[in-house]
């Protein structure tokens, strides 16, 4: 099968690999559609994966082609959604439902080889149905969507009348603003640095969009805050965003040390703004509500997705697109492969 193999940061390769044979409790799924996660970036070229040479990619749907042993309440030719978390089911955060949090965890596409390929095997516990007649790649934007209600919980929800803010405008972004505006928030305020992104905000529902250059002219606070990147500026921009007593929700991951100016921290203390770690989108029974919510919305049209799709590929394309962003020669807002 063609599979894309990163050896190190930056040696991406497309290869032959061998077709993924089920094991007992396991079907092979045929991947219908996958999609790059921010992380992926950083992964594919600047800090590796777990382990070398290895298959990534960990956002994707697919269809069973084949069943393993003692594999039931399953058939070939349903089209599945993949959870990427295979949790250890022993340690304590485990027991508790925090699969987020999980000590000893395996994953899809950074620790064990993952979707950037034809065929997958996938344990049934990481198998979810979905909804007749939904896209696969609709499917395949379960993990953002569910990172980005995950993150919302974390800060304690969003009633009908607060504002909600949304700091980073990427697929988890414009996803969390979506979630926002369903629970019943009045505003929604967004921050980017692209004008292009915001124009897909206010698509998803943002009423304020705020370019990251003319943020200190905002004079909008928000009850919850997403941050979505792991900047410097925008963990910043976030802390500022939030109103007094406010909630800030943390997603992006940093690649450097994160630096509070005095103004944030001295905004945290006195307005008493809550921070809340959100990692990854599981809870209680795995892979968690977050998930089966997103699909729920999925099927029933509430939760859009085919406007975020800024490039559709054909997997041999990846390793040049790569490239091509770290070059600094393409921008995208949410990049799928197939097959």
């Amino acid at each position: 099968m063609r599979a894309i193999v990163l050896h190190a940061p930056k040696d991406i390769r497309l290869e032959d690999r061998p077709k993924p044979v089920a094991g007992a409790g396991e079907v092979v799924v045929k991947v219908a559609s996958v999609g790059v996660c921010g992380s992926d970036l950083p992964r594919m070229l600047v800090k590796g994966a777990h382990r070398m040479p290895l298959i990534t990619g960990h956002e994707f749907s697919g269809h069973i082609v084949e069943l393993g042993q003692g594999v039931e309440g399953w058939s070939a030719g349903e089209l599945v959604a993949v959870p990427p978390l295979l949790p250890c089911n022993r340690c304590p955060q485990c027991l508790t439902g925090n699969f987020s949090r999980c000590r000893d965890y395996d994953y899809f596409g950074s620790r064990r080889d993952g979707a950037y390929a034809e065929y997958v095997a996938v344990p049934v516990q990481n198998l979810l149905k979905t909804p007749e007649g939904v896209d696969p790649r609709a499917i395949a934007m379960t993990d953002p969507a569910s990172i980005a209600l995950h993150a919302i919980w974390k800060a304690g929800g969003i009633t009908a009348g607060q504002t909600g803010g949304v700091v980073g405008c990427g697929p988890i972004g414009l996803f969390a603003i979506q979630w926002l505006k369903m629970m019943g928030a009045s505003r929604i305020v967004a921050v980017d640095v692209s004008k292009e992104k915001l124009d897909l905000a206010r698509e998803a529902g943002a009423t304020h969009c705020v370019l990251a250059d003319e943020f200190d002219k905002n004079t909008t606070r928000a009850d919850v805050v997403i941050e979505a990147v792991g900047l410097d500026a925008t963990i910043n921009s976030a802390v500022n965003l939030a109103a007094p007593g406010g909630h800030v929700s943390f997603i992006g991951i940093p690649v450097p040390d994160v630096t509070l100016t005095n103004k944030t921290f001295q905004t945290f203390l006195r307005q008493e703004i809550s921070f809340h770690g959100s990692w990854n989108s599981f809870g209680a029974p795995f892979p968690g509500p977050q998930w089966t919510t997103t699909i729920e919305k999925f099927g029933t049209g509430e939760l859009k997705w085919e406007f975020l799709i800024s490039h559709d590929l054909d997997l041999a394309e990846l390793p040049g697109m790569f490239r091509r962003f770290d070059a600094g020669d393409i921008h995208f807002s949410k990049v799928l492969f197939h097959p």
